[in-house]
């Protein structure tokens, strides 16, 4: 199964590509504002002066780390007049800013901001996978279908910037999620069981996500590898459940009518409805926020109800859908020693390979 936030990162940096000129005026901008100890105090007494209370400083983006370009655009604005205000009142600003690609425009700012709650979704979304204390395999799915909704949404954009955005980000989308003949059908078992969405969630999604031509196949398929999933576990649970009820009634002398005696010779179950079914006719649980909600303490408290799918749900859920840890989950490539960090000494490098490691 390929890993989730590593997906997600190859998806955004397919759509940065649409705004890179705008990105790139208001990085140079950041970049000058933090280039000396007095070009940075001009700027923060620009920041004095519009009465900016914003905590967080401007900071650069990583080439290599797609969210740090995420977390520069969502500091620049907040600064926004401040760069305003150092255009007027520093000349070598300007003079800088010619060399590159030019003094961030009014239209600069508008678009970044536009584009900024879209790259937002990528950010919580991984921020939400690469949890490695919480996450269980229910989120994928869910992480999917949210940004398949999302990139949808913005693809149908009157801007003609985002929608380009947008459908670029489709492109990759649909390249790994946009086939369901490729779709993993555990990962849509395992929303089954989630008792906030089960069946009709999962299959609602399948209808809005895929084609039409396809989503008969996919929702006929889940249903059938659910019920062949819950029959191996049954086989194994409802043996020692059903001889155990049996020699029960035998030793108790509780059988005075051959009931257990008529069970064993006819191969019948004791329930008639099975566990799948009296889960899936339930009405899901109320909904609430993913961390506030502990899926698998709700089937350790269902324990008895469910035996057979508890014990299902228990082993399913456990299954990683990130292979990266938080801080390595928004890398897209290796890191680079690029004309602003080549001064570092040979010792020094291997240093911070060391501590990396």
């Amino acid at each position: 199964m390929r890993c989730c936030a590593h997906i997600l990162s190859l998806i955004v940096k397919d759509g940065l590509k649409e705004i890179r000129d705008s990105i790139s005026k208001i990085w140079s901008a950041v970049k000058y504002a933090k280039s000396s100890p007095a070009r940075f105090a001009r700027f923060k007494a620009c920041v004095e002066q519009e009465g900016i209370s914003y905590k967080s400083l401007v900071c650069l983006d990583v080439e290599t780390r797609w969210n740090s370009t995420y977390l520069m655009l969502e500091a620049s604005l907040k600064y926004k007049d401040a760069f305003v205000l150092l255009d007027m009142q520093d000349k070598k600003f300007g003079v800088e800013m010619a060399k590159s690609s030019g003094v961030p425009l009014e239209e600069d700012w508008e678009y970044a901001r536009s584009v900024l709650p879209f790259l937002k979704i990528f950010y919580d979304s991984t921020m939400r996978i690469s949890d490695s204390s919480y996450v269980t395999s229910h989120v994928y799915m869910k992480e999917v279908f949210g940004i398949g909704k999302k990139i949808r949404q913005y693809s149908e954009s009157s801007d003609v910037s985002i929608r380009s955005m947008a459908m670029r980000m489709k492109g990759k989308y649909d390249k790994y999620w946009g086939n369901p003949y490729g779709i993993i059908i555990l990962l849509l078992i395992v929303v089954v069981l989630d008792p906030r969405s089960k069946l009709d969630f999962v299959n609602y999604f399948i209808d809005y996500i895929f084609e039409s031509t396809m989503v008969s196949g996919l929702k006929s398929k889940l249903l059938s590898s659910l019920k062949t999933l819950y029959d191996q576990y049954q086989g194994v649970e409802e043996g020692s459940q059903s001889s155990q009820q049996e020699s029960q009634l035998d030793d108790k002398d509780d059988d005075p009518h051959g009931m257990s005696f008529y069970l064993r010779a006819t191969g019948r179950r004791f329930d008639y409805i099975s566990e799948l079914d009296k889960y899936l006719r339930e009405d899901p649980e109320p909904y609430t926020k993913s961390i506030e909600f502990d899926v698998l303490h709700w089937w350790k408290v269902n324990l008895t109800r469910f035996p057979i799918l508890a014990n299902m749900a228990r082993e399913v859920l456990a299954i990683p859908i990130s292979i990266v840890v938080l801080e390595c989950a928004f890398n897209t490539g290796g890191r680079v020693v690029n004309p602003y960090r080549n001064c570092l000494t040979p010792k020094i490098v291997e240093v911070l390979v060391c501590t990396q490691d």
